[in-house]
């Protein structure tokens, strides 16, 4: 063994830097949230070949004191906690003052500073190569400027990890853009080689923040988002989500903050999956900008050098939080609302210059990353409804139908309609008649397949299948919690042998598997029994769905899986109970549907997260037959 001895100021330093800067990116980072906890309202960001040769960031923050220069290239000084307490309840995005003295340890770095307004700063300079600073007089108005040169000139071996200039730059500017989407009272501007990239102002009303969210998220993701604010128990969730028919290939539309910082959170990401489980379509990811506000002695940021990561000190509460919050926003988009975003008095300036469509154009389901309509919550349209089903006949579950008796009963008879007659197609209100619904008035059927109906903006296409569905299925799970959920005791119990963790985690949650219809009995250190299963789940693989339950308690303290697999079987049931293509509808009965429609939860997706109805505006199709032109 080689005798101990302490590393040397720079070898520290580089160490650090190390798990700090991977990459310009992560110098970006740094230097923006330095400046940003300064108190800066306005932020200059300068880059050069990817910001390999150069970063610089001007800010008009409070500024650093001449006497405090040195401090700040040195590790472990700040001027953000001073206690334990201090870090039990971080207020700032950094805290532990590591970041300048990292990137001066790998990098040549200059910090230009003065706290009044007299132009009279002061400089200190550092080249990675010993940690001895000398400060002199440098002009410079009220703030800081931080320029980092050459980054990894004196660690050949990371600078050949870097990527091209154009990779490099990627990475730096989707930083700036989490950080722009954290602040929207601070101004950013964005140079990219001398040239003006990004110019966002500041602005603290919504419509000022949806301008800033529509440029750096894209048009699209406005045109098809929701805001939502809520708040209860000491928490406050705050946004946009997207629609469920706004859904992406992948994972990276999704930005969201804790008490201002972004995160990324397998609790967060567990409860937006859960939040979109029932509209989502199969193997897409959601879209969103949310900001959690909390307590920050209730959140733990200390956890992951570059504070990606958080702990909350309760999660189930949190998890609940966010789930319920979504769910509920997601579930209160209807018609009338979507609708009343693509009217031309909607007044949304910011979305303008995008040259997307309104509605859900033909084709784009299959291949493209932006689908469906502009929306914002609002109260479900009160329309009556207005006709009567009985499913057909199809398989399912023993136990199913004592399960549904409130639902009706099961017959092999196709969907039978009753409605009030409604106006024929010669006697139509005007356009700008209010009392027309927002899905309008059938006036003809395609192919047994599609209603297609007149409202104030347009045509109206409805998948009278998936629309359907949709209806059957909600009313199904509103019966299915109505009546309660039935158990039946097994005759011979199910033994299954697990961890002593997952044991232990069995006993603590045994009130919600019992209210779920489980009764789960410890045989051993490490053995369960299952004696008593939902009847809606008999058939089901009852050891795996144990497991996995016992899995997301632990992990996250909840669980909806057996909620998820009791709606996989109604949405089966609601699936064969609905109209099938090639069905006849008269008018009364396709109206009956549309009024439906307006008045259920979620009705813009079928099960399965299809649309189930698109706009063609009369400018749409005045655009597509090149009237007026």
């Amino acid at each position: 063994m080689k005798r101990i001895k302490l590393l040397s100021p720079r070898l520290a330093n580089q160490i650090a830097a190390g798990e700090v800067v991977e990459r310009p990116s992560s110098v970006i980072k740094e230097l923006l949230e330095n400046a940003l906890d300064a108190g800066a309202t306005r932020l200059e960001i300068d880059v050069e070949d990817g910001g390999i040769k150069l970063m610089r960031v001007r800010d008009n923050g409070g500024g650093i004191d001449k006497d405090d220069l040195p401090l700040a290239l040195s590790r472990h000084a700040t001027s953000k906690i001073y206690e334990l307490d201090d870090l039990e309840a971080v207020a700032t995005l950094g805290f532990r003052g590591e970041a300048l003295a990292s990137i001066s340890s790998v990098a040549r770095l200059a910090l230009l500073s003065s706290t009044n307004d007299d132009s009279a700063g002061w400089q200190v300079v550092a080249e990675g190569r010993d940690m001895e600073t000398e400060v002199s007089p440098a002009p410079h108005p009220r703030g800081t400027t931080v320029e980092v040169r050459d980054l990894f000139f004196n660690t050949p071996a990371r600078r050949k990890f870097l990527r091209t200039e154009k990779t490099e730059y990627t990475h730096l500017e989707d930083v700036v853009k989490r950080l722009a989407l954290s602040r929207f009272d601070v101004a950013f501007n964005l140079r990219h080689n001398g040239r003006a990239i990004y110019s966002w102002r500041a602005g603290d009303s919504q419509l000022e923040q949806e301008r800033r969210v529509a440029q750096v998220c894209g048009p699209a993701f406005m045109e098809n988002a929701v805001h939502i604010d809520m708040e209860r128990n000491g928490f406050r969730l705050w946004g946009w989500v997207a629609l469920p028919t706004f859904s992406r290939s992948q994972a990276d539309l999704q930005h969201f903050y804790v008490n201002g910082r972004c995160i990324r959170d397998k609790l967060v990401s567990h409860a937006v999956r859960q939040a979109y489980q029932d509209v989502l379509y199969h193997g897409r990811h959601p879209a969103f900008v949310l900001y959690l506000e909390l307590d920050p002695s209730t959140v733990d940021v200390n956890v992951h050098p570059t504070k990606h990561e958080v702990r909350f000190r309760d999660n189930r509460s949190v998890h609940d939080f966010i789930y319920s919050s979504l769910h509920r926003a997601l579930a209160n988009v209807t018609p009338e609302s979507s609708l009343a975003k693509n009217s031309p008095e909607s007044g949304d300036d910011f979305l303008q210059a995008s040259a997307a469509p309104q509605g859900i154009a033909a084709g784009e389901f299959r291949g493209q990353e932006t689908l469906g309509l502009r929306a914002t919550p609002a109260q479900p349209f009160t329309g009556s409804s207005s006709y009567s089903f009985a499913p057909q006949n199809f398989s399912r579950p023993s136990g199913v139908n004592e399960q549904l008796k409130t639902y009706g009963e099961l017959h092999q008879a196709t969907p039978s309609f009753s409605s009030p007659a409604t106006l024929p197609a010669s006697s139509f209100p005007s356009s700008g008649d209010e009392s027309i619904p927002p899905l309008g008035y059938a006036i003809a059927q395609l192919k047994g397949i599609y209603i297609l109906a007149e409202n104030a903006q347009g045509l109206i296409l409805v998948d009278m299948h998936a629309a359907h569905e949709r209806i059957t299925y909600e009313r199904m799970k509103e019966s299915f919690a109505c009546g309660g959920i039935q158990t039946q005791p097994l005759l011979v119990p199910e033994s299954i042998a697990i961890s002593q963790k997952e044991a232990d985690c069995a006993e603590q949650f045994y009130e919600i598997f019992k209210n779920l219809g489980f009764e789960l009995q410890r045989a051993g250190p490490e053995t369960l029994l299952i004696r008593q299963v939902p009847v809606v789940l008999n058939r089901a693989k009852v050891e795996q769905l144990v497991r996995d339950v016992l899995s997301d308690l632990i992990e996250h303290g909840t669980s909806e899986r057996i909620q998820h697999h009791i709606n996989e079987i109604l949405g089966t049931m609601a699936c064969h109970a609905s109209v099938r293509a090639n069905r006849k509808l008269t008018i009364p009965e396709m109206n009956a549907l549309l009024r439906d429609m307006e008045a259920t939860e979620r009705s813009g997706q079928c099960n399965h997260g299809r649309p189930t109805w698109l706009l063609q505006s009369l400018d749409d199709l005045d655009k597509m037959f090149m009237r007026g032109q």
